[in-house]
């Protein structure tokens, strides 16, 4: 019966894929298995001090980084993006978030990780927009590290958007936006940062850098896109 109602919403209803446009079957769950088999998966997370690791050195210590598949601007699978952070698909994130998981599962991406931060919203941009993408991405790779989630930082400051900004300007705009309140709770913690995209990194570098307050603390970077920059 479930299988037959299914079948009737696709039918009146169809879920599209976001990359390619077509329907989804009752087997799909939010991109197309085509469209999942051709995604520009990075590989970073088998690469030693890969192009995610090389935007914070001699900035900020990180064990660890690496993002699940490229992004272009004006690319078919930059609309993933877009659905997630824009329009109201929160939850294609968290799917996304467990399929990278699963994917690079025993990979040195994640070890050693017992906690899970995924990168805030001020509370003005969460107030319009409803969620926090990060989160639900981090929700989708707890879900399978098995880590618990804690909002250990928080944005005190809002920032203008980044996205016509230059590598120093969005260094500027984004300097001092988060801050950790009791960090002695978390001391000798392995941070697992998480976002949407990483582009020049500045974002997740001040995120990084209000981490480093807690005295003894590991930083690894997971994100569900990379920029490419070229």
């Amino acid at each position: 019966m479930k299988n037959l109602l299914n079948h009737l919403v696709d039918l009146f209803f169809p879920r599209l894929c976001p990359v390619c446009g077509k329907a989804l079957n009752v087997q799909e769950r939010y991109v197309c298995d085509m469209c999942m088999a051709d995604l520009p998966r990075t590989g970073f997370h088998e690469r030693e001090f890969n192009a995610v690791e090389q935007l914070f050195a001699g900035k900020v210590r990180i064990e660890n980084a690496s993002g699940y598949f490229f992004y272009e601007r004006g690319n078919n699978y930059a609309s993933i993006l877009h659905d997630i952070k824009y329009h109201n698909q929160p939850l294609l994130g968290e799917w996304l978030g467990r399929q990278f998981a699963l994917e690079t599962a025993g990979s040195r991406l994640w070890n050693g990780v017992d906690l899970i931060v995924p990168v805030p919203l001020h509370r003005n941009k969460l107030a319009s927009r409803g969620y926090n993408q990060s989160e639900y991405i981090a929700r989708g790779i707890a879900s399978v590290l098995g880590c618990n989630i804690e909002n250990v930082v928080s944005a005190v400051k809002e920032h203008e958007t980044q996205t016509s900004k230059g590598t120093y300007e969005r260094l500027m705009n984004t300097k001092g936006i988060f801050a950790v309140g009791r960090p002695e709770r978390y001391s000798g913690r392995h941070v697992l940062i998480v976002d949407d995209v990483v582009t020049t990194g500045a974002t997740l570098l001040s995120c990084a850098e209000a981490l480093s307050a807690i005295p003894g603390v590991k930083m690894s970077i997971a994100t569900l896109a990379v920029a490419r920059l070229s």
